[in-house]
């Protein structure tokens, strides 16, 4: 079983008519955050740590229909 001759795939005229519309989109995004002065910095780090004893002292007590359901089926 020895090779066989390749015939070059045909390319669609549909294909090469609109080639041109494709724009080439990049394998990776390259995200850098912007350069924060002291202030900005000061503000970022004082609202990072707001957000932490937001969620870890807020406890959000359950709906007390819910209680008292609850309640009802432990009966």
């Amino acid at each position: 079983m020895g090779k066989k001759n390749k015939k070059p795939k045909k390319i669609s005229a549909k294909k090469e008519k609109y080639t041109k519309f494709r724009k080439e989109k990049p394998g990776a995004l390259d995200i850098t955050m912007p350069d924060l002065g002291t202030d900005g910095m000061k503000e970022a780090h004082e609202a990072e740590d707001r957000l932490g004893k937001f969620a870890r002292f807020n406890k959000n007590a359950p709906v007390k229909e819910v209680r008292e359901r609850k309640a009802a089926s432990k009966r």
